[in-house]
């Protein structure tokens, strides 16, 4: 903690947050006796409000500011300080790593307290500055939510001793269902505040970790005891429609309910395991999650091609990429940018991810014989304009979508293939005709997501000879600088915060129908398309690179072993 060599008072003389006539009433009852700090007389006599104090604090002591609004508070660090004690020293922990645990405070001055919290929690302390009632907020937010759940799974383990060793039946039931409901949903609550994708249940020997999916990264967010394991499985599949007596086979279902006043979907897996079934949520509709097409992170010329491309009257966009590398976000972004007033614009999906106002969305249901190929046959009757297929992944509804993209119709799709060139292949070895092909489609994006440095923390570093050799290779100019996120409480010291979409837009040009149909390969289909000026998603990733945006090591991960 390294003070600038001013005074608090002068600090905040030089701020004109406090006068000199207000400094001196605050210094006369220190003088006279007075046992509070500096700080709190001047709040407490209403001389100085809580923000200016706490930014005064920041700029005096050269520690970060933190805004409570904006941070997540990990889970593994509230364990480490006690409720009581954060609420009498108006502190929080903030995030737990490797032994250093930071703390957001109102007083970071306060030596006593931060030798107390050392010598409770063995801990490295980083002490960083907050507003008073952000931290009071925080810990009535954090400390209920976390300790409710662990609360509620302590509240039914108790229950069979409670209720009877023998104890069954309905009432019995009835009972014990209460306290997992309840944990049930703090735990989504908190998995949503989160920002978490999914959310994985997994039993081991002795207990239930509990683990979310944030940024693509898997992080620990509980530990709950065994006992709870098979009620908080039952929950979630009553919740998914799921078979609560089925512990073997592998199961899907979904459901949605309200997480803090927002409808939520929610996508679920199981499947057994050496210690019992897991579990995994994925975090779906949430409108807020629903992105611009600009906002995507597509180079400006990509950008606009795309967006001629969703203008077509007729043909068929295929959006392509591995699992979880963000097809279905680009595809409800472009579905976003039509004009539904004026359009039927209509969609088969397997699950329905967001909820569109004036758009006609159909889910998939095998049990009732819906699938992609019978949806999309279905929505040709009802007079669609555009049509999106959540994904091509057979012969039959590739024959589907590509009809329709012949009759008149807009058709947007996901395939799964590495490259915008490998999705015409895909599509023609699930049968399409090539002459088909080159009169359907219009033209394929494809990507991948790769995380964003923090823009709270990156420093700028030396690339490593690595880096600088695929940077050359791909760029043709050296690589001298990148930024790295050093890790702070805002991204959880990780070093990133968020993901950014690397892209490839491919237009079917005239030239490359020619080569489709005369039979050419993915290679020289690719070679056409950069000729006719496609940024791959190599240069994407390294123009975002030398942008600052993201780092060599998550392109390498995230688009060269992929490519």
């Amino acid at each position: 903690m390294a003070q600038d060599g001013r005074s608090l008072g002068q600090a905040l003389l030089e701020a004109k947050l406090v006068s000199t006539a207000e400094l001196g009433l605050a210094l006369e009852k220190q003088k006279s006796g007075d046992p509070r700090r500096l700080g709190r007389i001047l709040l407490d006599e209403g001389l100085l409000d809580e923000d200016g104090l706490a930014m005064a604090l920041s700029v005096h002591l050269n520690l970060p500011f933190i805004d409570l609004k904006r941070h997540t508070v990990q889970a593994d660090a509230l364990r480490l300080v006690p409720e009581e004690l954060a609420r009498r020293h108006r502190l929080i922990p903030l995030d737990f790593v490797e032994g250093s645990l930071a703390l957001v405070m109102e007083d970071p001055t306060d030596i006593q307290v931060l030798q107390e919290i050392s010598a409770l929690t063995g801990s490295t302390l980083y002490p960083t500055v907050g507003v008073g009632p952000d931290i009071q907020a925080a810990i009535g937010l954090y400390y209920k939510s976390n300790r409710a759940i662990e609360r509620e799974v302590a509240e039914f383990a108790a229950l069979p001793e409670a209720l009877g060793a023998e104890a069954e039946g309905p009432a019995a039931e009835a009972v014990a269902q209460d306290p997992i409901v309840r944990a049930v949903d703090l735990l989504l609550e908190q998995a949503v505040r989160d920002r978490a994708s999914d959310i994985h249940i997994e039993p081991d020997r002795e207990a239930v970790q509990v683990r979310f999916r944030v940024d693509g990264v898997l992080h620990q967010a509980l530990t709950l005891p065994k006992v709870s394991h098979s009620a908080l499985l039952s929950r979630i599949k009553v919740l998914a429609g799921m078979n609560i007596a089925e512990r073997r086979r592998p199961q899907d279902g979904q459901f949605a309910t309200d997480v803090g006043g927002e409808e939520t979907s929610f996508r679920v897996a199981t499947s057994e395991t050496t210690w019992g079934e897991m579990a995994v949520l994925r975090i779906l509709g949430r409108s807020e999650s629903i992105l611009d097409l600009a906002h995507l992170g597509l180079h400006d010329d990509s950008l606009a091609i795309f967006r001629r491309m969703i203008q077509s009257p007729y043909g068929m966009v295929l959006v392509s990429g591995p699992t979880g590398s963000g097809k279905t976000t680009s595809l409800y972004a472009a579905v976003n940018q039509l004009d539904r007033a004026h359009l039927n614009v209509m969609t088969i999906e397997d699950p329905v991810e967001y909820n569109f106002p004036g758009i006609h969305q159909i889910q998939v249901n095998r049990a009732a014989e819906i699938t992609f190929a019978s949806g999309l046959r279905g929505i040709m009757r009802l007079d669609p304009d555009v049509v999106m297929v959540g994904e091509v992944r057979d012969g039959e509804t590739a024959e589907a979508a590509v009809q329709a993209a012949l009759t008149g119709h807009l058709v947007l799709s996901s395939i799964h293939a590495n490259e915008a060139a490998g999705a015409l292949y895909r599509l023609a070895h699930l049968g399409i005709e090539r002459y088909l092909l080159v009169s359907a489609v219009i033209g394929v994006v494809a990507q991948r997501l790769a995380r964003r440095v923090c823009t709270r923390c990156a420093q700028p570093a030396e690339p490593s000879a690595e880096e600088k050799e695929a940077y050359l290779a791909e760029m043709g100019e050296p690589l001298t600088s990148i930024q790295v996120g050093e890790g702070c409480t805002y991204c959880n010291h990780t070093g990133f915060q968020g993901r950014v979409g690397v892209f490839e837009v491919m237009p079917l040009t005239p030239s490359l129908r020619r080569m489709l149909t005369e039979g050419a390969g993915v290679g020289e289909v690719e070679s056409e398309a950069v000729r006719a000026g496609m940024i791959t998603m190599r240069r994407d990733a390294m123009m975002k690179v030398s942008a600052g945006i993201t780092t060599p090591g998550e392109v390498m991960r995230n688009v060269y072993t992929l490519g």
